[in-house]
């Protein structure tokens, strides 16, 4: 599915279910990376993000197009549109559309690679990410050198 594809939906949906045109434009936006969609109340256009449709199909994204379309025509009218204001809720139940989309299951984030210091003076261990230069640092309990006991990987 391209930009026009997804414009066409979305103003066939406008009709279908609003009984209203949407005049402005809706395009994807790949820089989008935790929310489903978006509705822009400066320039009134709606963006929605491409990779729940792609994970989740179609009806994951006529959800989304019509959770977005609420905001739209609320705020063109000028009545609540923001997800606290009752008219937005009243209009998501009228409509069908969810209040929130279905989330994505992403990879987990890889452990950080940590270093581990150990002063020689009073045993006190220090946990960095960067490496330190022992030679100019030294232990911020008892000013002993410090040594560089051996790199792991955090398992959290």
């Amino acid at each position: 599915m391209d930009n026009r594809e997804l414009q066409k939906l979305t103003e066939d949906i406008s009709l279908t279910y609003f009984k209203l045109p949407f005049m402005h434009d809706a395009t994807f936006n790949p820089r989008l990376k935790t929310t489903g969609g978006r509705y822009l109340t400066s320039t009134s256009n709606i963006e929605i993000n491409k990779k729940y449709y792609d994970a989740l199909g179609m009806s994951e994204l006529i959800g989304i197009i019509k959770h977005e379309l609420c905001h739209y025509h609320l705020h063109i009218r000028g009545k609540g549109y923001k997800h606290r204001d009752q008219d937005f809720k009243m209009l998501l139940k009228a409509v069908g559309a969810p209040r929130f989309c279905t989330p994505i299951k992403t990879t987990p984030a890889k452990p950080k690679a940590f270093r581990l210091y150990e002063c020689v003076e009073c045993q006190q261990t220090y946990k960095r990410i960067r490496k330190v230069n022992i030679n100019k640092y030294r232990c911020g309990k008892c000013r002993g050198m410090l040594r560089e006991i051996k790199n792991k990987v955090d398992i959290k």
